[in-house]
């Protein structure tokens, strides 16, 4: 998912340089809905990255060191 996120934002900066070559708004509105996708996709990779796996052999090793004071 993070290629794809890096390539829709080489595609909203190739959309940003023409914005400014030609002086359209309308590449500009282009430019601002490709990058926002490509947050959008880069905030939920992120999000399901950090759930948490109940499955996981690592689930809840935080109980055991509960009484240890540091």
């Amino acid at each position: 998912m993070v290629v794809l996120t890096l390539v829709l934002a080489a595609i909203g900066f190739v959309l940003l340089v023409v914005s400014l070559a030609t002086g359209s708004v309308l590449w500009a509105w282009g430019c601002i809905v490709v990058c926002g996708l490509g947050a959008v996709i880069l905030l939920a990779s992120a999000l399901s990255v950090r759930r948490p796996d109940n499955d996981s052999p690592y689930a809840g090793r935080g109980a055991e060191r509960e009484g240890v004071e540091r």
